[in-house]
């Protein structure tokens, strides 16, 4: 009986490696998918951010080394009481958002929160009425990563809970590639106080 026992539970912890082994390489191929549908947006012309100059040179985007430790689940507390503001860009425009609410997260040993928002104008349109934007500086902001800070795009968990904060999929506003475009800009409360070593990184 022992036997059987022991065979029983090597044989379980060699299916537990290996379904963990199959996700990561799973989540690996996501990130990748990911990125190559970035670089090729930024190869097509009609897509691209980029200055004409720029794109006769470019090849692909820098990313940091995928990293898994950077995708974390987030507690989401609603704001009860949403109000519609403007949010500060690198120009004048002023678009309509509103404070969807907080999450807040543990990261590199640390507990974090960060402001999630919401564009009013694009929830109103069909298929985007779930859609979130979260915009974030950190220690890496200036030095490996755009000064100005980057963005993530997610959506209204089902649960309204929990919240899947994948940094991985952290990307460049488009002024970080080409001036002539409005972005919107990180306010202090939107500073995460430790180092986000993924994503995509500052250009040149």
């Amino acid at each position: 009986m022992k036997i059987i026992l022991i065979l029983i539970i090597g044989l379980s912890l060699i299916s537990f490696v290996q379904t963990d082994k199959n996700r990561k390489t799973d989540y690996l191929k996501d990130i990748q998918a990911y990125q190559q549908e970035m670089n090729k947006e930024f190869l097509n012309e009609e897509s691209s951010p980029l200055t004409k100059e720029d794109l006769a040179h470019f090849s692909q985007l820098n990313f940091y080394p995928i990293n898994q430790n950077y995708c974390v689940k987030a507690k989401l507390k609603l704001n009860s009481q949403p109000k519609e503001f403007g949010m500060k860009t690198t120009t004048a425009r002023l678009p309509i958002y509103i404070k969807y609410g907080v999450a807040y997260f543990k990261l590199n040993g640390k507990k974090h929160q960060i402001n999630i928002y919401q564009n009013v104008e694009l929830a109103s349109r069909e298929g985007f009425r779930d859609y979130l934007f979260m915009l974030f500086t950190d220690l890496s902001s200036g030095v490996e990563s755009y000064a100005g800070g980057r963005y993530i795009d997610l959506r209204i968990p089902i649960n309204n809970a929990q919240l899947i904060i994948d940094f991985n999929k952290a990307y460049n506003p488009y002024c970080a590639y080409n001036s002539k475009y409005s972005c919107p800009i990180p306010s202090v409360e939107d500073h995460i106080d430790t180092e986000i070593l993924v994503g995509v990184k500052k250009y040149h």
